[in-house]
Parts: structure tokens; sequence; C-alpha cells
């Protein structure tokens, strides 16, 4: 048995401590989308944690992620306090990059111009040359697959090719924090399974942490270390559960279908899915 000295300890990357959030407050339309979260991300050595937000509509899921990253129209929690690398948050930063359900690609703009877009934005600190930019963004354009559609723009794309154009719009500035709103929930199933298999190459590339909002319970479980499950009316944290590979049968070289239909995913599945109906999911 090891020794309580033995188990590592990390600093934190993202900690939420007692956060309320309360839209419209004092006016008729007043709604509390959250209540009380707490919770603390370790920022791992090489490879992030990826977390899993799951639970029925309204329950505050994506305000969590919207507050990580500290959008204007959003604001501060009412109450509590939101950390990242334990300074608070006071708006967007080149830390953290947002890929969303809908396609954020600019439509006057190419597949490359695209994705050399933030490393344009963020030049005054970063001081690349334009040939380096460039550079970086065909590199991110090969990982994800779109090599040969530089010049392309976003109307001569598929749905998940113009996704992946977002997911290397958002990696190429290199962020240590991911957040993912729905980001697959518009794709046919086969799309979306090519889509699993490659965030979870990247998310091994890139050392990250990442949140991820879905409606799909498979798909949480397959993706993530830990799953945060949230109730509504008002968002509520109320159970988390951290899953090992080695719990649902995911091993290298398995493709994501031949992990989902083991009978070990199946089985950890169906046990989510009981522990996600107890609670008050409804999806």
């Amino acid at each position: 048995m090891k020794e309580n000295s033995e188990i590592k300890s990390y600093p934190s990357i993202v900690s939420f401590k007692n956060v309320t959030k309360i839209f419209n407050q004092g006016t008729p339309n007043e709604f509390m989308a959250l209540k009380d979260v707490t919770f603390n991300i370790e920022d791992l050595p090489d490879v992030g944690e990826f977390i899993a937000l799951v639970g029925p509509s309204g329950c505050g899921k994506s305000t969590v992620l919207n507050l990580i990253q500290g959008f204007q129209e959003v604001g501060p929690p009412t109450e509590g306090e939101i950390l990242i690398r334990n300074k608070p948050v006071k708006g967007p930063g080149r830390d953290r990059g947002m890929i969303f359900q809908k396609y954020s690609s600019f439509p006057h703009l190419t597949v490359l111009q695209n994705v050399m877009f933030g490393l344009d934005l963020n030049n005054h600190t970063l001081g690349y040359k334009q040939s380096k930019m460039e550079s970086i963004a065909r590199e991110m354009i090969e990982k994800v697959g779109m090599s040969g559609h530089e010049e392309k723009y976003p109307y001569q794309l598929s749905g998940g090719q113009q996704q992946r154009v977002a997911i290397a719009r958002t990696l190429v500035l290199k962020p240590r924090i991911i957040l993912m709103d729905e980001p697959f929930s518009a794709l046919d199933e086969p799309t979306r399974i090519e889509m699993q298999q490659l965030i979870t190459n990247l998310w091994h590339e890139v050392e990250a942490t990442v949140f991820i909002v879905t409606h799909s319970l498979a798909e949480a479980v397959y993706l993530s270390d830990r799953i945060f499950m949230f109730k509504a009316n008002p968002g509520r944290l109320v159970s988390q559960r951290f899953i090992k590979p080695e719990e649902i049968g995911k091993e290298e070289g398995k493709s994501p279908i031949e992990v989902q239909e083991s009978s070990k995913f199946k089985n950890y599945l169906k046990g989510i899915t009981d522990e996600f109906l107890r609670i008050g999911g409804s999806e």
C-alpha cells in the first residue's frame, strides 16, 4: 500500500468556488442558471483532464463554459469565485479556446485565412513573421485532416470539414484550456465518430485541459476522464464520476466504434445512464 506522501498533487488550472450565476437580477425575468457550484481541476503534466458536462436542458452546462471563457455578455459570477491558474477570470484570454456547436468560420475567409485569424489577432504579443504564421496554420490544417483545402471557403466544405477548421483555428494558439459546447451535435453519426477520434488524438498532442458539453452520454463516457452531472432549476453539480480507460474497454489502437460496441463500454454506459436518471436527468 502506498504512503499518502506519495500521492502527487498539482496546481489548479480551473477552480469554481461556490459559484452562483443569476441573469437579469432584480427584474421580472430573473433566472438562476447556477447555484453553489464547486469543483477543482488540476493542471496535470503532459495530458490534462478531459471533463464532460451532462444534464438536462437549462441546467447551466453552457453557462459553466461561458464563465470559464470570461465572455463579457455573461459577466462574472453573481456569487463565488472562478479562478484560472489561481487568478480570477477577468475576460477572454489566449489561454482558453472555445469550439461551438454552430460552425464559427468566417464565410469571407479561406480555410488558411480562418486558421491564421487568431495568430494575426494576437501577433502583437506573439511577434511572428507572416511566413511563420502561415507555416503554423498549415501544420495545424494538416493535423485536422484538411490538407488540400487551404484555399477553399466555408460554403465549399461539409459540416464535418467546417468543424475541423473551427478546431484548427482554436488549437493553433495552443490554449491550455479547450471549451467545447456541443461541438458534434449537428453532425451525422459517422462524422461524429470521426470527430471523436480526431479530438482524442489532438487532445493527447496539445496537452490541454478539455471541457465538453454534450447531450450524448455515450460520447461523454468515451471521451472523458471525468463526468460532471448537473440538475436543473437551478443548475447544480450533483455528481462526479471518474472514468478509467480499462473500465470501458478503451485501448490504444481501438476505434471509437470498437470501444463503444464492447460489452465493457455498454455495461459502464448503463450504469451512468441509471445514475443520470436517478438524479433527474431527462436526456
